[in-house]
């Protein structure tokens, strides 16, 4: 049978004894390795220095040399009832962002407060974290008692104090423990220098936690990590990989892709080095094929297509802990990580931030310092599929990179109308002050015997794309129209030269596309260019930033677009005169060119 696993999370500000009480625990439940203790022991009386149970996790050269632990430690122990892994979270002030790392998967927080020190801010910054990241389950500890003498004055004023500050903050404690880790008092057995508290040891109460309801229980959600295609020994398999989050999945449920919102079914989960399986379930890395051939990229959320959905949007509310070198600012763009989706978006506004020294509003400000809690409203460059935090942890939780560097963490409070954004705003202010020449578009068709037009032809790579878009512009050419073949990877370092992040540079190409698209449509033009595998918002971007003129849309191939209305769809690899003469035909239907213009 399975033992019951829980995720415990121990948060504290810097030497108020979290690594100590771990290796309290560690040592009072038996779970050291075989002489661990005892080498642990003579090391530092080799040294000639104190022993602390502290030490026997601080195992790295230069934490031992610091005296304070500077990255999340795993640790495990065992009890009667059930496992534990332990996330020790550093308190250190300059490392406040692997905390948020450490704390994301723990389902239990036990807070440590120096009954000598009473309490810090980042004892408060603390609390802050473990109410944003949705923990539920607190519990106290108020550590190194043994300097105030065991007194229950001193416990009690912590404890009152400390309580109203959670409950302002919306936690709830489960209790307050007095401890001394040091010392063993109230870790694995009561003292009897505290024989004033009656309650839990942190042991009883790591026991009396509840164990979260099992991942499996939810809606399936497996972020896509990759897609792999096979063509050694006939292997024609498309495998989409990734590990599940939550729920599960079995061979012929029917599946849908957000935010492309692609449809299939569940044709074969492929494991590497194990025996086949027709069911695959929350933990597990697997592969999958599909019983139809729909193209689809990284980043994208599998989900079963019968259970509830989750949000797809570009704006959403969000909680956001931020601990950038830098403020977090308006007008700048950063980096999203959402379970396996990469994302660039800007700071849209900030609600309320909350300073958590003395919880006082700030509902003016409009950045966000380092340390700041903060309620904002963030946009990102394309929606994206995620769920609310309450409904789902493992998908409503993200991580903020500024200049490779984690930056901040928040979680998901509420999805926003995406029908107001930052490039429509743009697109607005941009017309507003647009300014025209004195030649109207009617007086330029009427010279160039066509109207102007945005071609954009897209489809799978090495389809004839290019091809098609070449001999067309030539047929436009030799015909004495006034028309311009771009290559898209031709405007990367052209209209300016910023250094891009390289997982940006397809977006980029494309804002920077439809301004250019813009521009020459004014002048009167068809524009010419071919996309790899454009999607529906690639499309709906592109037509955005070409308003108010109009864009032609030609498929090559198998589509990845599924809304946006596609004029005329060609057969992969279709002989470019035949798609050309195809293309003339639709540009005389849509009266671009006029028959007797011939």
């Amino acid at each position: 049978m399975t033992r019951e696993q829980i995720n415990i999370v121990i948060v504290g500000h810097v030497d108020h004894g979290k690594s100590t009480v771990i290796g309290r625990l560690l040592a009072d439940t038996g779970s050291l390795p075989r002489g661990k203790l005892r080498a642990v022991k003579a090391l530092c009386e080799k040294n000639a220095r104190p022993f602390e149970y502290s030490f026997l996790l601080d195992v790295l050269k230069d934490e031992q040399s610091q005296g304070i632990t500077i990255d999340t430690a795993r640790c495990f122990f065992k009890t009667k009832k059930r496992d534990y892994i332990i996330l020790d979270a550093p308190g250190h002030i300059e490392f406040l962002k692997n905390m948020v790392t450490g704390a994301s998967h723990a389902e239990a927080a036990l807070l440590v407060i120096d009954a000598a020190e009473g309490i810090q801010e980042n004892s408060k910054r603390h609390g802050h974290m473990v109410s944003m990241l949705g923990i539920k389950q607190v519990a106290v500890l108020v550590n190194k008692m043994d300097l105030v003498n065991y007194d229950k004055l001193v416990f009690e004023k912590i404890r009152l104090e400390y309580k109203e500050f959670l409950k302002r903050i919306n936690i709830e404690p489960i209790d307050f423990i007095p401890v001394s880790a040091r010392e063993g008092d109230n870790i694995a057995r009561s003292s009897g220098k505290m024989e004033w508290y009656e309650k839990k040891t942190v042991l009883d109460q790591l026991d009396g936690f509840h164990k979260s309801p099992s991942l499996e229980n939810l809606p399936f959600r497996m972020p896509v990590q990759d897609i792999y295609k096979f063509t050694q020994h006939n292997d024609d398999r498309r495998i989409i990989a990734g590990t599940v989050a939550t729920g599960s999945v079995s061979i012929g449920d029917e599946v849908r892709f957000l935010p492309s919102r692609k449809i299939s079914a569940i044709n074969t989960i492929e494991n590497f080095n194990t025996e086949k399986s027709t069911t695959s379930k929350a933990g597990k890395a697997a592969g999958f094929t599909l019983n139809t051939q729909i193209y689809i990229r990284p980043g994208e959320l599998m989900v079963k297509r019968e259970e509830e959905q989750p949000r797809i949007s570009s704006r959403f509310k969000a909680n956001i802990f931020w601990v950038g070198r830098a403020p977090l600012i308006k007008d700048r763009s950063y980096k999203l990580k959402l379970a396996a989706a990469r994302t660039s978006f800007k700071l849209v506004e900030v609600v309320s931030v909350l300073d958590a020294s003395d919880l006082s509003y700030d509902l003016n400000k409009q950045q966000v310092d380092r340390h700041d809690v903060a309620e904002c409203i963030l946009e990102t460059v394309k929606p994206v599929a995620y769920d609310i935090i309450d409904e789902n942890e493992q998908t409503g939780r993200f991580v903020i990179v500024d200049n490779y560097e984690i930056a901040g963490g928040g979680i998901i409070q509420e999805c926003l109308d995406s029908d107001e954004s930052i490039l429509k705003e743009h697109i607005r202010e941009r017309e507003i002050i647009w300014e025209k020449g004195s030649v109207s578009p009617l007086q330029r068709a009427d010279v160039y015997k066509h109207s102007s037009k945005f071609v954009v032809i897209t489809g799978p790579e090495k389809v004839g794309k290019r091809n098609i878009a070449k001999a067309l512009e030539q047929k436009l050419f030799d015909n004495n129209f006034k028309a311009y073949y771009l290559g898209i990877t031709n405007i990367e370092h052209g209209l300016y030269s910023d250094i891009i992040d390289r997982t940006d540079i397809f977006e980029e190409r494309i804002r920077r596309l439809g301004e250019l698209a813009r521009i020459i449509t004014d002048s009167g033009q068809i524009f010419i260019t071919t996309i790899d595998d454009a999607d529906d918002f690639d499309i709906e971007k592109l037509k955005l930033l070409n308003e108010p003129n109009e864009i032609l849309v030609i498929n090559v191939g198998n589509s990845k677009l599924n809304k946006f209305p596609v004029n005329l769809i060609l057969d992969a690899n279709e002989k470019p005169d035949v798609a050309v003469e195809k293309i003339f035909q639709l540009l005389r239907e849509k009266e671009i060119i006029l028959e007797y213009y011939l």
